[in-house]
């Protein structure tokens, strides 16, 4: 509730700006107040450490969220344009097999920084699907080791910022001719981490991590 009450206000101060800046559908700049699901992956590809004893088989999973975003474009040309995002998404990662529901990793708050390159194709009607791809930077802040972790001796968490790449696709339909439109846009990405769990300054467990999500969004675009 809190997520969508943000959301809402953001989608009315981008309507009321819509009037107040008498935008246009061929305008060099868009913004976006959107609607997101981030549904990561979250599995294990290696254990490179492991001196708290996992079970063998163990694997993990990372849950969904759903949040707010905003997202910046400009447009070089009709069909060629940048675009940026803002978002901040929070993450649990909890066991699966034998030690499945257990938490390993609590409140992993993730900024996945994201820039790509946007083509649009010409449909010849206000329509306007687009493909895109870039470059992307997840910085993870302020993760906590999960409660099972702490119970097997772990007392701090680390989750690696790691570069790596996404690929996008999506459509813009404009709901007015001063600029206001619908914006609905998906993005997968292509981002491994290392997860390193502590006791005291001793590092105790080390994993690889698949975190690959799906990020799904739709909202209001203004352009002007």
């Amino acid at each position: 509730m809190k997520n969508t009450l943000k959301l809402a206000v953001a989608a009315a101060a981008l309507a009321m700006s819509g009037a107040a800046w008498a935008g246009s559908n061929d305008g060099k700049i868009q913004v976006k107040a959107m609607g997101t699901l981030v549904a990561p992956d979250g599995k294990i590809t290696s254990i490179e450490l492991d001196n708290i004893g996992l079970p063998a088989g163990t694997q993990t999973k990372a849950d969904d969220n759903f949040v707010p975003t905003i997202a910046a474009e400009y447009f070089f040309t009709p069909n060629i344009s940048l675009e940026t995002i803002c978002c901040v998404t929070q993450h649990d990662v909890t066991g699966t097999g034998p030690l499945a529901g257990a938490g390993l990793v609590s409140d992993a708050n993730i900024i996945p920084a994201t820039l790509t390159a946007k083509y649009h194709l010409v449909t010849g009607s206000g329509f306007k699907p687009y493909i895109g791809a870039g470059p992307t930077y997840f910085i993870f802040i302020d993760e906590k080791a999960g409660a099972t972790a702490q119970a097997l001796g772990a007392t701090r968490q680390k989750m690696n910022d790691k570069v790596g790449f996404a690929l996008q696709a999506g459509f813009d339909l404009p709901l007015n001719d001063k600029g206001l439109g619908l914006s609905v846009d998906a993005k997968r990405y292509f981002v491994n981490t290392t997860a390193r769990w502590f006791a005291g300054q001793t590092e105790v467990l080390r994993t690889r991590h698949r975190i690959d999500p799906w990020v799904i969004s739709a909202g209001l675009a203004y352009r002007f």
